[in-house]
């Protein structure tokens, strides 16, 4: 680009030339990104909160079609620009401040990674302990805290991953394209063939009521399943489940060719295809309980019970290839995209990659995402509630949905700021994080149910104190300037 600022740009950071992405891609984005271990045990876990089938189509549908009007938001910004989110965030957090959200979209990207990995390898594991030599090997053996056949198996999907990326975004869409259908087909053959053993289908919540109480006991929601306040956490938590990606998702929509193709592609993968999904994991759950006697919420642990050996290899690598489509798409592209832009000169969208997995890998003797799915979802999903925020207000309220691309790559361009920083932009999310991530999560000064909706309050607050910064004089934001060039 011409007198871009060599600190600023590199060809993987550049606008979007070639748009190939129609409506099957942008759909897919959404199946490999819910079609994974993670995102089925969420659904799952939902499931048990929601204490009945109509409760719970219900949460997820209306907080689906929110998720569906957000992304379509950040979609659009990605089409009329054509640039990564790293870059996009330049307009409102600076040149060089845009680091700031992009590093941080990076380092949760991180434990993604390390927990969509780990989930894949347990589909591997649960299919080799069938045999009673290697459970034994499992029960026994021990590295850094885990067993040695975790171990291994972490590293071999982690190492199979990096092969997907080897030739860019387009290998990314093409895997995409087969990986997601993929594994619809293996939870349908699931459901499918567990409702058969279970003597048919049954839409009742027939899970008894004390199970579900001690199932969900430590799911950080207050209420019994079925109540209203337990049907808003539902809905809260499948919200913040993709907070990572409502900031990223330019950098999948910068290859449509219009809004159209990233409307018709969300609709079909958020709204319908959540909900359907959504709806699958409730009548396996059910199954899986009417045929084993226990409340399974991990796929794996389904296919392992599986007595055709040949069933339950073919679920496990399904399964496993479907959860390394998500963490290609969610947890590869855009910290990629983010780190390369923290060094655009030096690194390069596969070197970006490269030190994701690298870190991802490094996490996994601590494993900080065992535990609760609905809690490692609210704590790591908050911290981008304020970034999100106050890139849509500066995007649609203050700047009008005007950008001066060129600009974007420019250290004295427009967006310059304060020597490349917005310092309204740092302390809104200064502020919206402290609602959102540190007081709920640090201390014990708000109500125990505040960090569930942590990743709304950071939206809000964050958005809102960027808003009054901008209006003060002393503020003045640079669309100011470009409103006078372009005569606006």
């Amino acid at each position: 680009m011409e007198n871009a600022t060599r600190g600023l740009y590199n060809d993987d950071l550049a606008p979007a030339v070639v748009r190939r992405w129609g409506v099957f891609s942008i759909f897919n984005v959404w199946t490999s990104d819910v079609h994974s271990l993670w995102g089925y045990y969420l659904a799952a876990s939902l499931f048990l909160l929601c204490g009945s089938f109509v409760n719970f189509i219900l949460a997820i549908g209306i907080s689906s079609l929110v998720i569906f009007a957000i992304m379509n938001l950040v979609g659009f910004a990605g089409v009329k620009t054509g640039v990564p989110y790293p870059v996009l965030a330049r307009a409102s957090f600076g040149v060089w401040g845009a680091n700031l959200p992009a590093l941080v979209r990076a380092v949760v990207a991180c434990f993604w990674y390390g927990a969509q990995t780990a989930a894949a390898s347990w589909a591997i594991v649960a299919l080799l302990t069938r045999y009673p030599s290697i459970a034994a090997f499992h029960q026994n053996s021990h590295f850094l805290g885990h067993p040695t056949l975790d171990a291994i198996c972490f590293v071999v999907v982690w190492a199979l991953q990096l092969l997907i990326i080897q030739n860019g975004m387009e290998t990314v869409r093409k895997f995409q394209d087969w990986a997601g259908p993929a594994v619809w087909v293996a939870m349908l053959v699931l459901a499918v063939g567990l409702t058969i053993k279970a003597g048919g289908l049954s839409l009742g919540h027939s899970i008894p009521h004390d199970l579900l109480l001690k199932e969900t006991h430590d799911a950080g929601v207050p209420g019994e399943p079925g109540s209203l306040s337990a049907l808003f956490a539902v809905g809260a938590t499948w919200i913040t489940y993709f907070a990572a990606l409502y900031l990223n998702f330019c950098d999948f929509a910068r290859y449509a060719p219009n809004k159209a193709v990233v409307r018709k592609g969300n609709l079909w993968g958020l709204p319908v295809n959540l909900i359907l999904f959504s709806l699958v994991a409730g009548v396996t759950t059910i199954a899986a309980y009417q045929v084993y006697g226990e409340v399974l919420l991990h796929p794996e642990q389904i296919s392992a019970k599986f007595d055709n050996w040949f069933l339950a290899l073919l679920a496990a690598l399904t399964f496993a290839v479907a959860t390394l489509g998500i963490n290609v798409v969610a947890n590869f592209v855009s910290p990629a995209f983010d780190i390369s832009n923290a060094f655009p000169h030096k690194i390069s969208f596969k070197g970006g990659g490269y030190i994701t997995a690298v870190i991802a890998l490094c996490l996994y003797p601590f494993s900080p995402w065992d535990g609760n799915a609905a809690v490692f979802v609210g704590a790591i999903g908050a911290v981008m509630g304020p970034l999100l925020g106050i890139i849509l207000v500066d995007y649609y309220l203050i700047a009008k949905g005007q950008v001066d691309v060129a600009d974007l790559y420019r250290e004295s361009g427009i967006y310059q700021y304060h020597r490349g920083w917005n310092m309204s932009a740092l302390i809104a999310t200064i502020i919206g994080a402290l609602f959102s991530s540190i007081l709920p999560h640090m201390t014990n000064w708000l109500p125990e149910w505040w960090g569930i909706y942590g990743w709304f309050f950071g939206v809000f607050i964050g958005s809102a104190v960027y808003l009054v910064l901008c209006r003060l004089p002393a503020m003045k934001h640079p669309y100011v300037k470009l409103a006078r060039v372009q005569g606006l």
